[in-house]
């Protein structure tokens, strides 16, 4: 857990970030909207995002530091911050047909402004581990602040102990290509080994 000390505050950036990202699926329309969508495939998306945005709020980081930060490309996370919330907002209330935007940057845009807003998550961990998407943002938290690329030996150090969808990470990592040379490419490697 990575705590910045401040001038005058604290900021836990793992846990706001999770709690944008709790907010996020909020937004979207909750648990039951997300088993309707049957494809989960984005959420690693949205957990980027929600880090990104953290960063950049809390932190004041570049996109440039916020990219290396995460393993993503600097034009990924200049998308992600350039993205216009209140666009994608009435994109998801179905008052534009299409939007240009980052979604999911968008989205954790919005989470973002609830959570310093209100103070509080309403979603409850157990409630992700229920769908499957915790994952994620455990794999993300443990992968901070990796130096790139990595071996099986250094992404398991890394992962050991997580469970995704009822599987250690132990048997997941067998199936998994390597070198792998993000933190990006690592969320998809174990999208694409656990189906």
């Amino acid at each position: 857990m990575e705590v910045i000390n401040t001038a005058v505050r604290e900021i836990d950036v793992d846990a706001l970030a999770e709690q944008v990202f709790y907010e996020s699926i909020n937004i979207l329309g909750g648990l039951r909207k997300l088993i309707e969508y049957r494809n989960l495939t984005w959420l690693p998306s949205l957990a980027e995002a929600a880090y990104a945005v953290v960063m950049k709020e809390e932190l004041m980081k570049t996109h440039k530091e916020i990219a290396f930060d995460l393993g993503l490309t600097p034009q990924t996370v200049q998308n992600i911050l350039r993205a216009d919330a209140q666009e994608v907002e009435k994109f998801i209330k179905g008052e534009i047909e299409k939007v240009d935007e980052h979604k999911a940057g968008g989205i954790a845009k919005l989470a973002y402004e609830r959570v310093k807003k209100d103070k509080r998550i309403t979603m409850k961990e157990k409630e992700l581990e229920v769908l499957g998407v915790d994952w994620a943002i455990k794999v993300l938290t443990r992968l901070r602040g990796t130096d790139f690329p990595l071996d099986k030996e250094q992404l398991l150090e890394r992962l050991k102990g997580v469970v995704i969808k009822d599987k250690p990470f132990e048997e997941i990592v067998n199936e998994i290509k390597f070198p792998v040379n993000t933190p990006a490419e690592v969320l998809k490697e174990i999208k694409r080994v656990i189906g």
